[in-house]
């Protein structure tokens, strides 16, 4: 009973049930994680003071992600005021000629190519698919079908494939596998978090084909820039295609994904692609495109650092564990389930990685899980809730473009569709993972 009582009453728990309702409420999701993050210090027993001191300081914690939101919006507006985007908008309208599947697997594609090919994250979204809109209506084309099609393309790549952000994600595994005392190689990651990858794939399907294949209807408003032009590819377009090519190799290279977005506009810049005296209208529309979803990013890891501080965590983690069961595929389910707790309050699957690996191994390594199986775990339980957490970028990217004409939810059209869809899938292929590894 005592345990059970110290289970319910948990500050992080608390907090992030807190942070739920207020978001299911629709309070602002910047304001609901401060709210947060406030109820789970206090309760805590930390002064207010405290709190607020630890929660600005962590905020750090995500800067670079912050910044480097930043200046790919500003990489994304330079794309969109030279006509880039204008071509590109064209030709998906004029390829998808009233075939819904054709549009669905275009933004896909498209959403894929920005976490690899052209690793410009969310950017694109706020840039390509208002000009959409009009397009998805005359479809009748269900707009959370289409959230869950840019989640997918957000989210899978780093699951599964071993090039841009997936290779920092999959990285990052390997690395605090390692530090917590388990070998395993890099290049074997993926090997391990491919069928994810494959439930992700899963969990689309499920939601084109069954849950939302119903037509729906939307209102046609005329949104600023919504007007897709008919213009021609030219020259300077060559720059853009360049300058996106350079940033994926430096982000590569270095591994910074803010200094490869610096160099991609100092080569659109350098070229006069946008005039020299744009530049200030460039990064003020980045921060207009992006500029939310960094600060969002920002207080995110605030929240994550007042939990960490609290200990309230792994509080409520070693409480749990003290109960599991002697059954591998048992206790993997408990696993992913405070995985995916940890992650929904958090809003980051990378940033859920090193907090994941050292309250989950020693309980891994004590149940005589393989590393195979730990990668598993380990990449499912930090990749759930990262689709259907109000404060992640899978999410508030696709709202972010969605709701261009304001008809479409953040929490209703896009969180809980692609909660649904893919942390299911998740928890379900992860658990085959580790019979398949066992």
């Amino acid at each position: 009973m005592e345990s059970i009582i110290r289970f319910v009453t948990n500050p992080a728990l608390l907090s992030v049930i807190l942070l739920c309702v207020l978001c299911l409420r629709k309070v602002n999701v910047l304001l609901a994680i401060i709210i947060s993050t406030l109820a789970a210090g206090v309760l805590s027993g930390m002064n207010i003071k405290n709190v607020m001191d630890v929660f600005i300081s962590g905020m750090g914690g995500n800067s670079e992600t912050a910044l480097s939101y930043i200046l790919l919006g500003a990489f994304a507006a330079t794309m969109a005021h030279s006509g880039f985007t204008d071509v590109i908008s064209n030709k998906i309208a004029k390829f998808v000629s009233g075939k819904k599947l054709v549009l669905l697997s275009v933004l896909a594609l498209i959403a894929m190519a920005s976490q690899n090919i052209i690793p410009i994250h969310i950017a694109f979204i706020p840039i390509i698919i208002p000009p959409l809109l009009s397009v998805m209506n005359e479809l009748k084309l269900d707009r959370r079908a289409v959230a869950c099609v840019l989640a997918f393309g957000l989210k899978m790549p780093y699951i599964a494939i071993p090039v841009g952000f997936g290779l920092i994600f999959q990285n990052l595994i390997a690395d605090n596998m390692i530090q917590n005392g388990v070998n395993i190689l890099r290049a074997d990651i993926w090997k391990m978090t491919l069928i994810l990858g494959v439930g992700m794939l899963a969990g689309l399907l499920t939601a084109l084909f069954l849950t939302y294949r119903k037509p729906r209807e939307y209102e046609n408003k005329t949104i600023l820039n919504n007007n897709i032009k008919d213009v021609k590819f030219l020259p300077n377009h060559w720059i853009i295609i360049i300058a996106a090519i350079a940033t994926f190799i430096v982000q590569l290279l270095t591994k910074s994904l803010p200094l490869g977005a610096l160099v991609g506009l100092g080569i659109i810049f350098s070229f006069r692609v946008i005039p020299q005296d744009k530049m200030d209208h460039m990064m003020n529309e980045g921060i207009y495109l992006m500029g939310y979803v960094a600060f969002v990013m920002l207080v995110a890891a605030g929240f994550a650092s007042v939990l960490k501080e609290t200990g309230t965590i792994e509080a409520l983690v070693n409480l749990v564990l003290n109960y599991l069961p002697q059954n591998i595929i048992l206790t993997s389910f408990i696993i992913l389930i405070l995985g995916l707790f940890i992650t929904v309050g958090i809003g980051t699957s990378f940033g859920t990685i090193p907090i994941i690996a050292v309250l989950f191994i020693p309980v891994c390594v004590k149940m005589g899980f393989n590393p195979q199986q730990m990668v598993v775990l380990i990449a499912a339980a930090a990749a759930l809730g990262d689709a259907g957490s109000p404060a992640s970028d899978t999410t508030l990217g696709p709202t972010s473009g969605l709701n261009a004409d304001g008809q479409h939810n953040h929490i209703f059209d896009t969180c809980i569709p692609t909660f649904l869809h893919y942390n299911t899938a998740l928890i379900l292929f992860a658990l085959i993972g580790v019979w398949i590894f066992g």
